[in-house]
């Protein structure tokens, strides 16, 4: 009976057309600020040692509890569900591999024992070194440091690790002697030229250095020492040496940015006493890492250390021996380059590169010659792993899409294997995004990402907003910008230029505003807004400004300079110049870049936009966050006060504890709604200018 029923069930179904019964798919929508903390970051691959799997960290922004949280996943190389090695409930991040393929080992600051529960993390919990067998069971903790770790390498036998600590503090040291002491505030006591770091705070001699750590009996050696930083720790093959970078060639490191590589006994025991110098270049160099066979080492290097952050990174090798010069693989490349490591057969040096508003993955001979591009297009590579046979594991975003994990084999094509934020973007409407090229004032080609309003009508003239990017030395790349398509999706063509100073283009192209901001990147910025218009896409009448860091520099030294604009936001910018001398963490750059402001105060003066405040028209919004040391508070509190004086409208936005990059989601979600209403009202002119205050 039951078989008869399902066969007439089967048959009438049958006879019913199939466009009937086919589920409508819903209607897509619109981005909205919520989105934000629905996209989540993935990043910082690692290819296990057999090549099967990937682990890999997913960041996220939570509203319901105001924090960020990083997990720890692992996915297979053929594909297939993700699978979770963490909880969200306790942060963890920097997944490696031991090299033996037995543990996974993990930073993270939780208590003893936790098993990721809110209950057992604490928030002055230190960051340590953590343990997942691949055989299961439950994290264990393999450091104890007095202090957070700040990184960690294993050497090649999986036996040891190398660790970076700074060196602790008077309250750490006394927290390690009895955890119930109670902590009384103390003064800093500042001798150092360089005395401020944002998210830091006020900066003494305690210096960061290499530790090494038995896995057996847990026990932690100091390896260097003295009145330098080291970082960027790697294990030579024979887990003899560790290479590192270091500024310790000058008489004050403070002054300059002149860090070279160095090599250490792994068993050292004079703490760093008897080192090896790798590099001699006057710039800067980092990133090293060891060929296969231990003879060579690689590493970023600065030819010109007077352009400083204007300067190329380059792909350089040297001999481990330290005896013998450098060779730099990359100077007609003339591009940015980063993350450089040998191929585990040596027959390459693989590398990212900020190229023409993307960044790919390339890679060169030791020996030199031609440069391969094994991830190339219009993409955003962030970070790679390289597998045991060839294989390539990256975190890669796209124009339309948030980052996730790719992989490619040796001889094979480049394939998606997490879906992270999949199901969000289905339901999104996402705007048109053209890579374009136009001509500045004097005739140079500038190229930028323009977006279309979502469902733009060819023809339609459109509200704009010209958003300059941070930097400088920095550039829009072909990732998913949240920022753009936010605005995008409310209604705005957005124009997103990578004017003269940007990296990608090559060294000329970004030293071009050295010493001398807001001329010619203000021409090439402004170029942009002109193609729109000629375009036919941005309507000059409806046309706002913002940015922030440089591109609040930006904004300022723009409308200081046209009334083209009818709404600007200013976000953590600079305004009178002088005033970040010996506030800023900034003021060896500072040196580097005007000169010593008793000594050249008029070039100071003719910089800073405050010298033509009186030439602002347009209603401005600013804001930052009061612990930023990056670009102090003071500079907004110093442009809000001249508007205001000046009858200009304007609203000042403090957000407490923040530094220069936000963190609390709140804040986040804050920003981006004063956004919309400042440009909703004076652009469009609809609405108000603040958002209505939350009800409590």
């Amino acid at each position: 009976m039951i078989a008869a029923k399902f066969l007439l069930v089967s048959s009438i179904l049958a006879l019913v057309p199939l466009v009937a019964i086919a589920q409508t798919p819903p209607a897509k929508r619109n981005l909205t600020v919520d989105d934000y903390f629905r996209i989540k970051g993935v990043e910082d691959p690692h290819i296990s040692p057999d090549g099967k799997w990937i682990a890999y960290v997913v960041e996220t922004a939570s509203l319901k509890d105001d924090k960020n949280h990083k997990q720890i996943w692992m996915i297979s190389t053929v594909g297939g569900d993700a699978i979770p090695l963490t909880s969200e409930a306790v942060n963890s991040s920097h997944p490696r591999w031991s090299p033996d393929g037995k543990y996974l080992a993990f930073l993270s600051a939780r208590s003893s024992g936790s098993k990721d529960s809110d209950d057992d993390s604490k928030d002055d919990a230190k960051k340590q070194v953590w343990l997942l067998n691949r055989t299961g069971g439950e994290a264990q903790q393999l450091s104890s440091a007095i202090q957070d770790v700040d990184t960690f390498a294993w050497s090649p036998d999986s036996s040891r690790l190398v660790l970076v600590l700074q060196d602790p503090s008077v309250d750490e040291i006394a927290a390690s002697k009895d955890k119930d002491a109670k902590i009384k505030p103390h003064p800093w006591v500042i001798d150092r030229l360089h005395f401020k770091e944002d998210e830091i705070g006020y900066l003494d001699r305690r210096r960061h250095h290499l530790y090494t750590l038995n896995i057996s009996d847990k026990k932690q050696t100091q390896i260097t020492s003295g009145d330098f930083d080291d970082d960027d720790p790697v294990w030579s093959p024979d887990g003899k040496q560790i290479a590192f970078a270091s500024n310790r060639c000058t008489p004050e490191p403070d002054r300059n940015y002149n860090t070279d590589i160095w090599t250490v006994s792994a068993d050292n025991t004079d703490t760093g006493k008897s080192l090896t110098q790798i590099s001699k270049g006057p710039g800067a160099d980092g990133s090293p890492n060891w060929s296969p066979d231990g003879q060579w080492i690689t590493y970023t290097t600065q030819l010109d250390e007077k352009l400083f952050q204007y300067a190329t990174f380059h792909i350089a090798v040297a001999p481990a021996s330290g005896n013998g010069e450098q060779r730099v693989l990359t100077t007609k490349l003339d591009r940015n380059s980063s993350q450089p490591r040998f191929s585990q057969d040596g027959k390459f040096i693989y590398f990212i590169v900020d190229d023409d508003g993307t960044q790919q993955l390339l890679r060169v001979p030791p020996t030199g010659g031609e440069i391969e591009r094994p991830i190339s297009g219009r993409k955003f590579v962030e970070s790679y792993s390289l597998g045991p046979d060839g294989a390539v594991a990256a975190a890669i975003s796209e124009l339309t899409h948030p980052p996730e994990i790719y992989y490619q084999p040796a001889s094979g094509q480049l394939v998606k294997l997490t879906k992270t934020n999949d199901a969000l973007i289905a339901e999104l409407n996402l705007p048109d995004v053209e890579y374009v090229h136009f001509k500045s004032k004097d005739g140079t080609n500038v190229a930028g990402y323009l977006y279309k309003p979502v469902g733009y009508l060819a023809g339609t003239k459109v509200p704009t907003l010209l958003r300059p990017h941070g930097g400088p030395v920095w550039a829009y790349y072909a990732e998913f910008h949240f920022d753009a398509q936010l605005f995008a999706a409310n209604g705005y063509a957005v124009l997103t230029p990578n004017p003269r100073g940007s990296s990608g283009y090559g060294q000329d192209y970004c030293k071009a505003i050295f010493a001398d901001w807001g001329n010619k990147d203000f021409q090439d910025d402004m170029a942009m807004v002109d193609y729109a218009v000629e375009q036919g896409i941005a309507d000059p009448d409806k046309l706002g400004v913002g940015g922030w860091s440089y591109g609040g520099i930006s904004t300022n030294f723009i409308i200081t300079q046209t009334t083209r604009f009818k709404a600007a936001i200013s976000g953590a910018g600079e305004f009178l110049y002088i005033t970040n001398w010996g506030h800023d963490h900034y003021s060896k750059d500072w040196e580097y870049e005007l000169g010593l402001p008793w000594e050249h105060r008029e070039l100071w003066e003719k910089l800073s936009p405050f010298t033509r405040v009186k030439n602002i028209t347009t209603p401005t919004l600013i804001m930052g966050g009061d612990q930023d040391v990056n670009v102090p508070v003071i500079n907004g509190e110093q442009l809000y006060q001249s508007l205001k004086r000046l009858g200009i409208p304007t609203l000042l936005v403090v957000y407490p504890g923040e530094y220069h990059e936000f963190e609390r989601p709140t804040f986040i979600q804050d920003r981006y709604h004063r956004y919309l209403f400042w440009y909703g009202h004076y652009v469009k002119g609809e609405g108000p200018s603040i958002p209505p205050t939350p009800t409590p």
